[in-house]
């Protein structure tokens, strides 16, 4: 599938798709139980009325519109609608607290914003006065909405309606929507996407509808995406994965985007879609064994035999089979005895079985975890990306699969390592630059015109590809000047079905110590087999039981990091198990889940200083946000563990 020539904005290839596959699904959702389905054809008409009612309300060519919810067809549709009328959408993410969103909205100079329900309604009319240029609020789900002033707040779906009476009733006004789509250029802004503020402010990455249509031909391409397709539309809309992999790669590809009923339904729903492209984050893949490992700790003993015993035939001969590669007939007797049996039965189960393409990012995967998917037949592979390059910086060919590495170059990406260790890209999705932030735009770019990533990686000798260690302003050195590299440890760390977040520090003291959260669901499992009481995630992770369950995994971390020379130094001495787990509401993570470790350091400094002056316990009061916006304090006393290091002779607790 060929894009090029004229179609160069997503109005055009809307356009495009209404005619080509004018019949084909572009849009499902579950809604009250039940999938509805939209063809090209009628998302085209729909959005033609819809940008039609927008501009009747007063959004012009270059405003900005917010666009603040879940994953729902007339979200995307007001994307589109948006960029038929070249005014630029802004996604922001659902659970942005009133303070994020007023940021945004107000750094953004939003003139509209299309709100998913009362939810996100309250939460942008609480923060108005902030937002100076704020005109309409348009809505999705009218529940809790009957009672409100109407004045600036209107229904999506009478929006559309309005939309499509008066282009019945005036064919200058179709004329003059239709003469917005032709007008469009490929150098228009088509979207400004939010980073997610790991380490300070949040940044509007500005992306142009050339660049964005160029990146996401080449990847559909890649991947030989086409309009038989279906992506489960789950991932944030702000984030600049939903709006590469699924919307622009959607239209560019004519598949079917299918928006789930909730958050809370996801893995139903995908069991009944079925996608054929999918992608998660390594918590997202991780998340899926560990509930499938609890359930099979709960079933009988034959079946937890038979599924064991196959697990290690797929171990063997697994990735051979997925690539290509020899094996004997035996094995691929028993392999496909284990994928009649067990491999088909369980990807059915987490609604992986028709997913030809599956793609993880954001964070380094374990390799066991990467192992166990490719080994079942999951042709699961990795990318690295950034907003800054609307995603694709690298990815894995088919037979080309690593799991210590996140590929070659993507397609029409060139990358090159600075002297300084640093990655740094040109491609054909890089970024205009950012919204009203001149010296930041000139900052994040080299002279000959190379995006700084602000990672440091390397390619691999054996395989040429490349390798990311971490951010290149967080690998530092250890006071007796091994490397420290506090992103590597975290993943490491993170492998553990146990721990679900950690941070690590270490940089320019003696040894490194670190904060971990434990998993609720998969340790509150464990407790409840072990018969062990507790009453809330605080007492549960202040268990001494839990501790001892924890350190262990800690104690293989270590064992692994001291078979190397690099990071042998670089063994973790010290822990403690926070007693609330790490929030993005609380600052202490961004919205994509990415540890903030110089805040969590300032906010948690009593725990810092008890990690490196020998103490084995210390009180800690935090405050907290709850869902509603309430604030609370919790208070703890926190234990710290000591651990013995490969090649050490005694504890280290007290070294410092």
């Amino acid at each position: 599938m060929a894009v090029g020539g004229s179609f160069d904005t997503f109005p055009k290839l809307l356009a495009r798709n209404a005619v080509q596959f004018s019949s084909r699904p572009a849009f499902r959702h579950k809604d009250l139980g039940i999938w509805q389905t939209w063809t090209w054809a009628q998302v085209a008409e729909i959005v033609r009325a819809y940008a039609a009612g927008l501009h009747r309300l007063g959004l012009q060519p270059g405003d900005t519109i917010a666009i603040v919810g879940s994953n729902r067809p007339k979200l995307y549709w007001t994307l589109m609608a948006a960029q038929v009328l070249r005014a630029i959408p802004v996604p922001v993410y659902a659970d942005a607290v009133a303070d994020e969103l007023a940021y945004v909205l107000a750094h953004a100079d939003v003139k509209f914003v299309a709100a998913q329900d009362q939810e996100q309604v309250d939460k942008v009319f609480s923060i108005s006065d902030r937002v100076p240029h704020l005109h309409k609020v348009v809505y999705d789900e009218p529940r809790g909405l009957d009672d409100y002033g109407h004045d600036r707040l209107i229904a999506i779906g009478d929006v559309i309606e309005d939309g499509r009476a008066a282009l019945a009733a005036s064919a200058a006004l179709g004329r003059q929507i239709d003469g917005f789509t032709r007008q469009g250029e490929g150098s228009d802004i088509s979207i400004i996407l939010y980073t997610s503020g790991t380490t300070g402010a949040s940044k509007g990455v500005m992306l142009s509808a050339r660049g964005c249509i160029d990146a996401a031909t080449d990847t559909v391409r890649f991947d030989s995406l086409t309009d038989k397709d279906v992506a489960l539309a789950y991932l944030p809309l702000a984030w600049v994965g939903d709006h590469y992999l699924n919307y622009a790669q959607g239209i560019v590809a004519g598949f079917c985007m299918a928006c789930p009923e909730s958050g809370e339904t996801i893995e139903q729903d995908r069991r009944e879609i079925g996608p054929t492209f999918y992608f998660a984050p390594p918590r997202g893949f991780e998340a899926m064994l560990t509930r499938v490992m609890i359930r099979m700790e709960d079933a009988a003993a034959i079946k937890r035999r038979m599924f064991n015993y196959f697990l290690g035939i797929a171990r063997r001969y697994g990735e051979s089979i997925l690539t290509g590669k020899p094996v004997p007939l035996f094995g691929r007797l028993l392999y496909a005895l284990g994928h009649l049996m067990v491999y088909e039965p369980l990807k059915n189960v987490l609604g992986l079985s028709r997913v030809r393409v599956a793609y993880t990012a954001g964070e380094a995967i374990g390799p066991d975890l990467f192992a166990f998917y490719r080994s079942i037949g999951l042709n699961l592979k990795q990318l690295y990306g950034q907003t800054e390059a609307f995603l694709y910086v690298t990815c894995q060919p088919d037979g080309e699969i690593y799991s210590d590495t996140v590929g070659p170059a993507a397609p029409n990406v060139d990358i090159r390592i600075a002297e300084t260790g640093e990655v740094q890209f040109r491609s054909p999705g890089m970024f205009v630059g950012y919204f009203k932030d001149q010296a930041k735009s000139a900052e994040a770019m080299t002279s000959d015109g190379y995006v700084k990533t602000g990672d440091a990686g390397f390619f691999d000798e054996r395989t040429g590809h490349l390798k990311i260690i971490d951010r290149a302003k967080d690998v530092g050195r250890l006071a007796d000047g091994t490397m420290f590299a506090p992103k590597y440890l975290e993943n490491k760390l993170k492998f553990f079905p146990n721990i679900k977040e950690a941070v690590v520090y270490g940089d320019s003291r003696d040894f490194v110590c670190a904060f971990l959260n434990i998993d609720p669901v998969a340790v509150a499992n464990w407790a409840e087999r072990n018969n062990l009481a507790y009453g809330s995630y605080q007492e549960l992770a202040g268990h001494p039981l839990v501790y001892d369950m924890v350190a262990k995994d800690v104690a293989e971390v270590n064992r692994s990091l001291a078979e190397g020379r690099v990071l042998a130094g670089a063994q973790i001495r010290r822990f403690l198990i926070l007693h609330k787990e790490l929030d993005a509401d609380d600052g202490e993570l961004t919205r994509t889940q990415k540890v903030r470790r110089g805040f969590i350091a300032e906010r948690y400094a009593p725990l810092v200083t008890a990690l490196y002056d020998g103490s084995h316990e210390a009180d800690i009061s935090t405050e907290v946000t709850f869902e509603d916006g309430r604030k609370g304090v919790i208070a703890a006393r926190v234990k710290i563990r000591d651990l013995q290091t490969i090649g050490a002779t005694e504890p280290l607790g007290k070294a410092a």
